[in-house]
């Protein structure tokens, strides 16, 4: 497998940063959900410390993702209607959005409620603004309902990936499967 794009298929970069991600974002999005419901102790907040630092992973990875994506070329699409075309592009666009503009919600979010973020225990991070309790819950609901959105579209992303596997029998899905050419 190459490390590049072919005109057929994804190349293992893309490959490798698509599923890692995928799996990553699975665990903090579930973990998300799940640590809202803890009581206050040191349970929740190792949880939610292990939720923001995987969320700070996440944005250096979609932004290595964004350039891998400049540089590398794409696979030639699969025939479809332009509307198909056109539904996949902004798609696509609102997976990035969400990618980046999740994990910089929560570093807000995190700067607006005061509290100090490192990562995995390793690096203390800048906040992104001065604390300020009467934005933070504004800043929450961004985060919330952007995490609502994302899940939307993945769950789109992935029935529209199985409607072209299994429907219209093209490599779309195929293509992006890891050990696949």
């Amino acid at each position: 497998m190459t490390l590049r794009a072919t005109p057929n298929s994804w190349g293992s970069v893309a490959k490798t940063l698509h599923w890692g991600m995928f799996v990553l974002l699975a665990a903090v999005m579930v973990v998300g959900y799940y640590m809202t419901d803890l009581p206050l102790g040191m349970t929740k907040m190792k949880i939610y410390a292990l939720h923001k630092s995987v969320g700070i992973l996440l944005l250096g990875l979609v932004s290595l993702r964004i350039v891998w994506r400049l540089v590398d070329r794409r696979p030639a699409m699969e025939p479809m209607p332009a509307w198909q075309r056109v539904v996949a592009a902004v798609a696509v666009m609102v997976l990035y959005v969400c990618m980046l503009g999740l994990p910089l919600s929560g570093w807000l979010y995190n700067s607006a409620a005061g509290f100090p973020l490192r990562w995995f225990n390793l690096v203390n991070l800048p906040p992104l603004m001065a604390s300020n309790p009467a934005v933070k819950g504004m800043i929450k609901e961004w985060h919330e309902t952007g995490a609502a959105i994302f899940l939307c579209v993945i769950g789109a992303h992935v029935l529209g990936s199985l409607k072209h596997h299994f429907v219209d029998r093209d490599r779309t899905l195929a293509r992006m499967l890891p050990g696949r050419k």
